[in-house]
């Protein structure tokens, strides 16, 4: 059985991730409080890929949702499926000033190269 951890980063990340859950969840049969409403068998099948039960029966997503200002945490966690979160599954930081402006310059001589890791 695989398990997958997943992980949202950014505002766009988050907002994606958002609703990837909401679509996830209703092809599961979970509600927004993570409850189990289905109606049938199949949807419980490998529900534990994405989601790790909870006491009373909850489904909790296996997320992690990281961004540098709270303010894109606090629109997941208002959203239709933002309570079905666990608070300690949201990462995010403050942004200090001139950070954005830092990048990374790669030398024009840098090979990639594919394969497996």
């Amino acid at each position: 059985m695989r398990e997958i951890v997943h992980l949202q980063a950014g505002q766009c990340g988050n907002q994606i991730g958002a609703k990837f859950w909401e679509v996830i969840s209703d092809e599961h049969g979970i509600d927004p409080t993570g409850v189990y409403h289905g109606d049938s068998d199949l949807q419980l099948d490998r529900i534990n890929v994405y989601y790790n039960e909870a006491s009373g029966g909850k489904y909790v997503p296996r997320a992690v949702l990281v961004d540098l200002e709270p303010g894109t945490m606090d629109s997941v966690r208002s959203g239709p499926f933002g309570q079905v979160f666990r608070p300690d599954n949201f990462v995010f930081g403050r942004r200090r000033p001139g950070l954005s402006s830092h990048h990374v310059v790669f030398p024009p001589d840098l090979q990639l190269q594919s394969g497996s890791i």
